[in-house]
């Protein structure tokens, strides 16, 4: 049995304070939810103050990107896997469709943060997912098995073995569309089939596929009851601490 994962991607909201604040709120809601493992990824700067929060508690913390090499150096802006794990981070989001459409994110660029994640010890979670425009195209598994073939398949299976995948339609993300629990259960069946054609069925049954795409807890429940759907990548539903514990509590 694959044991679900709920994370959080707080995008770029909240400051240390009301980082600190949302987690007195949150804890005590998920403070039984043994049935899933839980994650929030906020931004860089309220990482010290959500590992502080989150201490003694079962919620990890994760980055949302993080450079493709633990060598230190002259790269103004950035921040190494070393460096978030030494933060006190377990995760971090790897070529999420806001890194690809705004910052020139590529499947090469992301399979090189996912070797360097691994080498530091974080689980990253890789990011897959298509346009509205491929959906309608019907393009969407061409696009997943670009992106899988790409930014994933490169991995040893011993590093595939340590990762999470999330798939994200980018036509639901923010737009309040969400995919239907039967749409993404198709979709999550396709990219466990490209596991298993690269790493074979053990590691096809093994690895979790996360949905993510306006993930809210009145939906949240029809998605898991699908059997390819391992947890959830939530954005806006992450900020409120009700909002995210009804979907961690599904």
């Amino acid at each position: 049995m694959r044991t679900p994962l709920m994370a959080g991607n707080w995008k770029m909201f909240k400051t240390p304070a009301e980082t600190t604040a949302f987690f007195e709120k949150f804890l005590p809601l998920v403070a039984q939810s043994t049935h899933a493992d839980v994650a929030i990824c906020p931004p860089f700067v309220n990482i010290a103050a959500a590992v502080e929060a989150t201490k003694g508690s079962r919620v990890g913390v994760g980055g949302q990107n993080c450079y493709w090499q633990n060598k230190e150096g002259a790269f103004t802006g950035e921040v190494t896997p070393a460096m978030l794990k030494a933060a006190g981070c377990q995760y971090v989001i790897i070529g999420h469709s806001e890194r690809r459409q705004y910052f020139g994110e590529t499947d090469a660029t992301v399979l090189a943060r996912t070797k360097a994640a691994l080498e530091a010890g974080l689980t990253p979670m890789v990011c897959v997912g298509e346009l509205l425009a491929d959906r309608e195209s019907g393009k969407t598994n061409d696009v997943l098995t670009t992106q899988f073939t790409g930014g994933i398949a490169g991995l040893t299976p011993e590093e595939f073995a340590k990762i999470v995948i999330a798939y994200e339609p980018v036509w639901a993300i923010g737009t309040g569309k969400v995919a239907t629990p039967e749409i993404a259960q198709d979709t999550h069946k396709a990219i466990r089939d490209l596991v298993e054609a690269k790493f074979g069925k053990d590691a096809a049954a093994a690895v979790r596929i996360l949905y993510g795409g306006s993930v809210k807890p009145d939906n949240v429940t029809g998605l898991m009851a699908k059997p390819d759907i391992d947890g959830a990548l939530v954005g806006g539903a992450a900020l409120k601490a009700e909002d995210f514990a009804g979907v961690v509590n599904f």
